[in-house]
């Protein structure tokens, strides 16, 4: 008997409501912090290289932030995401070399990429 109820709590533990915090979660979540993280690896990278954008990425990810209106805590991640990106780069990469310059452009077609897929299956019209 004590199997049973124990079984039976478990059961029920797993199968408990996510909390409000995970369903406020949108399915594309994965692809935004992916997205966020290359907008901040691009920042860095093309500044390194003289692409002379300014705050061209840093701008955005401040526009994709507005239009998304996450909560706190997905704005938090969201930004974690982009100074994850170009930290990364940053602890790496000191001046632009080829392999930087290749860095962007699979970082640009990969971002398009998902930016595209994003609004295509999520977007007002999609």
């Amino acid at each position: 008997m004590k199997r049973t109820a124990l079984a039976l709590i478990v059961t029920l533990g797993i199968a408990a409501p996510l909390p409000a915090q995970e369903l406020a979660r949108p399915p594309y979540e994965d692809s935004l912090l992916r997205l966020a993280e290359i907008l901040g690896s691009i920042h860095y990278l093309r500044d390194l290289c003289g692409a002379d954008d300014g705050s061209l990425w840093r701008d955005q990810m401040q526009a994709l932030i507005d239009a998304e209106q996450p909560d706190f805590n997905r704005r938090v991640g969201l930004a974690d995401g982009f100074n994850r990106g170009f930290d990364s780069y940053r602890s790496v990469h000191r001046v632009c070399t080829d392999a930087a310059r290749i860095t962007i452009a699979r970082f640009m077609d990969e971002g398009a990429r998902l930016a595209g897929e994003i609004v295509a299956r999520y977007g007002e019209d999609g």
